[in-house]
């Protein structure tokens, strides 16, 4: 592993440790904006995998960005949710049973002009690396169904 990687793993390590002990009141945001926790369930190992991220509304719908900071992959908590779409947000001391999706092209381009006009270095990110970086959609689970 890499210094960069080892250093963004722990600074995400912090992150949650802070977060979970504060109810989001320490590091709830980010560069002015909201930041929950994303439980996913790791695509290999099964494990519950905790990730904060910032967040944007659309709706009832939170979304995410998968941008990896414009690197070439994927980051780990979208391959997860690809492969287990069922996941738990947590937003303060709430905490939401969700399933993902990522935005079509046609949604993507609805939202997007939106997300970059809030955090413009999500457009820088895109100028770097060559994959489209997908916005994921986080709704709610429904009760009974």
């Amino acid at each position: 592993m890499g210094l960069r990687r080892a250093a963004i793993k722990t600074m995400g390590r912090a992150h949650r440790l802070v977060y979970r002990a504060s109810g989001g009141r320490v590091l709830g945001r980010v560069a002015g904006m909201p930041v929950l926790l994303l439980t996913t369930t790791g695509r290999r190992t099964g494990t519950a995998r905790t990730t904060p991220l910032t967040y944007f509304r659309d709706g009832d719908d939170l979304l995410v960005v998968g941008s990896n900071g414009g690197e070439e992959r994927a980051p780990g908590w979208l391959l997860n949710l690809r492969a287990h779409p069922e996941a738990t947000v947590t937003i303060g001391r709430e905490r939401h049973e969700v399933t993902a999706r990522t935005a079509g092209a046609e949604e993507r381009a609805r939202l997007w002009p939106a997300i970059v006009a809030t955090y413009p270095g999500y457009a820088a990110y895109e100028r770097r690396t060559t994959r489209a970086i997908p916005v994921v959609v986080l709704a709610r689970a429904r009760p009974g169904g």
